[in-house]
């Protein structure tokens, strides 16, 4: 109280309570961080994801360390994987997933030699830069609900000539553009 220009000095002064702080935090974190860790689960599960290229197979178009961003909903909802586009995969026994280029479809007859390929017997025209070499493929017919892979550097890629047609179940997507570093930022053909 004020009397005569006297302050009270009994006044209690305003206190934080922790526990008010606490309710605070903790409701900004299931307001704000919790949705979006589940946006973030959501859109890597079945919307795209980032990975990293590991390994020499696709030079020169995409190269180790590079970052890609697949994207997961085209194979789902509009159209299988098609010639040319570049997969990523799962395969049993490998830790971590494979990314290849796509060059023949089921039902196709397809066989390699010295890094070309021919798609019934038909040389295939292809629109991407590759390394030809490494072992040959005897033909052999894709196998339906599957897809043959090869990496763009033929002579340094364990792809479909070793372990065959790739099931299509076991696809995860199409690698989109590669998105770091920043210097190297395109879309992938």
């Amino acid at each position: 109280m004020e009397a005569d220009g006297i302050k009270d000095t009994n006044k209690p002064a305003p206190t934080f309570s922790i526990r008010r702080l606490l309710v605070q935090a903790l409701r900004e974190i299931v307001t704000t961080v919790l949705p979006a860790v589940f946006i973030a689960l959501f859109v890597n599960v079945f919307v795209a994801q980032a990975t990293s290229i590991d390994g020499p197979s696709m030079q020169p178009n995409l190269c180790c360390h590079q970052w890609v961003i697949v994207e997961k909903t085209t194979y789902w909802f509009l159209h299988g994987p098609r010639r040319g586009d570049v997969v990523t995969f799962d395969l049993p026994g490998e830790e971590i997933a494979l990314i290849k280029r796509v060059v023949a479809l089921a039902g196709e007859t397809v066989e390699v030699r010295h890094g070309q390929v021919l798609i019934d017997g038909q040389l295939l025209e292809e629109h991407w830069t590759t390394q030809l070499g490494g072992p040959d493929y005897a033909p052999a017919l894709v196998p339906p609900l599957h897809v043959f892979v090869l990496g763009d550097n033929r002579p340094d890629s364990r792809d479909s000539r070793y372990f065959g047609p790739v099931p299509v179940d076991q696809v995860i997507g199409r690698a989109w553009f590669v998105c770091w570093p920043p210097d190297q930022i395109r879309s992938i053909r």
